[in-house]
């Protein structure tokens, strides 16, 4: 495989590039935690500054769940990214799981795809079955997880705040409403009650390691400090209540407007128009196999409609197939899909004149827009808009636009990650995606979906040696420790976000210095994204 790797001195040098700049001890007091508490297993203070030309470095999340536990009705993720009430509240299992996980419906799906199943509700100390990465309904981005990745050298988180109003309807335990937008609301609440949580235990407003950023100023500000800048974005399958109901709208222009203007006063700047089902915005990018089978009950269920894909060019911008060869009995309760092409397929469905009113209005606010999950059709049309208007804010945040759009994507300034895929596939895109990287002189950052049913990497193939160095050099990290459990990458893979060092770890040992080096300049490219469309907004 061909990856792009530096001498030792050219390493000696990037490390070198970050200017440390070191605050006096008396204004950084020792952060005063809970007890018992999550440790962190990372030594050595944060890196600050710019390199020498002004640029930002550090690994960047551009597409996490922080706050889904006030998701797809309040049971869909169990446990909590904090708690006043400390972690043994924090990180417990739903009470809808039952005693040994055997009414966990989303959980066993999603494991094992079938709705039977068992497993170890205890969480805190012993913590024996989850977090897991391939448990996608605990918790895995207590805050705690959170702080080792930062301390390990990322820099810039992007939390989706989401929800799914068919997964809702039909998860037991539910405890919220449905509404997408009323998720929204609380989980923007959660990421500003978490900021003022953290404050707290480093002395006061403003003190803590974990910033909200509005602009990408501020954002720049934040990571020269050496903390971590976390912008707020949307994902969501009804946007301000655009929804289909049998092709029809069942939203307005003044719907889209009034919800962009709410998006802004929550501090969210960035958005998807369109998430898992065809909307009134956008038709979608299809899911495959049994997943696929699952949304597309779920759009047909929400709306009335199932999924209409239509032969085309393989040659040509296309969708997944969401064709499902052969449906497990244990999924014979759900509604009956016609029978899909074999082949390559499009959803006919592109950007509707709405979605082209709400692309216009991301614009006019300066906001970014996710173009992951647009169909193939409705992808091309917002590039096109995008380019007619000279607007670099366009995002691709977990791999789920097609690949041939990203010349595109990145002609016009845009940005793009690769999904928190196993190693081997993560290095597989990287040097697939390699060509048009290199013409655009772009970083790359990942998107791990973390707490989005996504799923994340498992056990290491490349054994990591522990203690091991940050990307950067400047910290030792060690196997990360909660409770009574010791978490090593070798056997457990990224079982929660504070595992994330250790994936790095294992690209740098698999892949070669070279991709490091690259995902170090994520943020920075992220930026100059963000930068370009404020600047741009008329």
């Amino acid at each position: 495989m061909r990856f792009r790797r530096t001498s030792l001195l050219a390493v000696v040098a990037l490390a070198a590039t970050v200017v440390m700049v070191s605050p006096p001890a008396s204004a950084d007091p020792e952060p005063q935690l809970p007890s018992p508490e999550s440790e962190i297993n990372v030594t050595g203070e944060p890196f600050t500054g710019t390199t020498p030309d002004g640029s930002v470095q550090g690994v960047i999340d551009a597409h996490s769940h922080m706050f889904m536990q006030d998701g797809i009705g309040g049971a869909a993720v169990c446990g909590k990214a904090w708690s006043d009430d400390g972690i043994a509240e924090a990180l417990k299992d739903c009470p809808a799981h039952g005693i040994a996980g055997e009414t966990a419906l989303l959980e066993n799906l999603t494991r094992t795809g079938s709705p039977l199943g068992f497993h170890d509700t205890t969480g805190w100390p012993s913590f024996a079955d989850w977090p897991a990465y391939d448990s996608l309904t605990h918790q895995q981005m207590y805050y705690r997880w959170v702080e080792r990745s930062w301390r390990a050298g990322q820099r810039l988180l992007v939390v989706q705040l989401t929800s799914n109003k068919a997964l809702c309807a039909i998860n037991p335990g539910t405890n919220q409403s449905c509404d997408e937008m009323t998720a929204v609301r609380r989980q923007s609440r959660d990421a500003y009650d978490m900021q003022a949580f953290i404050d707290e235990q480093h002395g006061g407003e403003g003190r803590g390691w974990y910033r909200i950023v509005t602009d990408a100023d501020q954002a720049r500000e934040v990571i020269e400090d050496g903390k971590l800048a976390v912008v707020l974005g949307m994902e969501t399958s009804e946007p301000f209540g655009c929804s289909q109901k049998l092709r029809l709208p069942s939203c307005t222009r003044a719907n889209i407007d009034a919800g962009l203007d709410e998006l802004k006063s929550l501090g969210v700047s960035s958005m998807f128009l369109c998430h898992k089902f065809d909307n009134a915005l956008c038709g979608v990018r299809y899911d495959k196999g049994t997943t696929g089978l699952l949304i597309n009950a779920g759009q047909f269920l929400t709306t009335g409609t199932f999924w209409t894909p239509r032969a085309c060019d393989p040659d040509q911008p296309h969708d997944n197939n969401p064709r499902l060869v052969e449906r497990p009995a244990e999924l014979d309760w759900l509604p009956q899909p016609p029978i899909y092409p074999s082949g390559t397929v499009c959803n006919p469905h592109g950007l509707s004149a709405l979605g082209e009113y709400a692309l216009r209005g991301l614009i006019e606010r300066g906001m970014m827009v996710e173009v992951d999950h647009m169909s193939a059709k409705a992808a091309g049309r917002a590039l096109d808009i995008l380019e007619e208007e000279n607007y670099p804010g366009a995002i691709a945040s977990h791999s789920w636009m097609d690949e041939r759009y990203l010349d595109r994507l990145y002609g016009l300034g845009g940005f793009s990650t690769i999904y928190g895929h196993d190693t081997e596939e993560f290095l597989a895109e990287y040097e697939r995606t390699a060509p048009v990287r290199d013409r655009h002189d772009a970083g790359i950052g990942f998107g791990f979906d973390m707490n989005g049913f996504g799923g994340t990497p498992g056990p290491a193939k490349t054994r990591v040696t522990y203690p091991f160095r940050s990307f950067d050099g400047g910290s030792l990290v060690d196997r990360q420790v909660t409770g009574q459990r010791i978490w090593d990458y070798n056997t457990d893979g990224v079982a929660h976000y504070g595992m994330i060092p250790d994936y790095l770890e294992d690209l740098r040992l698999t892949g070669g210095q070279g991709v490091i080096d690259d995902l170090a300049r994520g943020t920075e490219s992220y930026l100059r994204t963000w930068e370009g469309a404020q600047s741009a907004a008329r």
